[in-house]
């Protein structure tokens, strides 16, 4: 995790995705999930290119799943992009960073 990506809890969601003012690109992952190591540098990437303009946060489904239970996340990884507390995209699997960014073109 970059010093651009926070670490979403179940304690902390409803602070730093719900309440966000702007928009917040949540990834769904677990340490033993070989597709979500291989996504984290693509999504550690976007969160410095867009700081400023987007939060991105990283939620560990093992050590969070009331938020992965809420969500409804049944397969990792997965990528949820919120705006004003509302989830306005999904992605599902380890998808390339051109397919993350046209998804969250018409929110920033």
């Amino acid at each position: 995790m970059s010093k651009y990506t926070h670490e979403i809890t179940d304690n902390n969601f409803q602070e730093e995705v719900i309440k966000s003012d702007k928009p917040v690109l949540i990834d769904f992952w677990a340490q033993w999930c070989g597709p979500c190591l291989a996504l984290g540098p693509t999504i550690d990437t976007i969160a410095e290119e867009y700081d400023g303009k987007l939060k991105v946060g990283k939620v560990n489904v093992d050590q969070n799943s009331s938020i992965a239970a809420k969500y409804g996340i049944r397969s990792i990884p997965s990528l949820l992009i919120f705006s004003n507390g509302k989830v306005e995209e999904q992605l599902i699997g380890a998808v390339p960073k051109e397919q993350i960014i046209e998804k969250l073109k018409h929110l920033i």
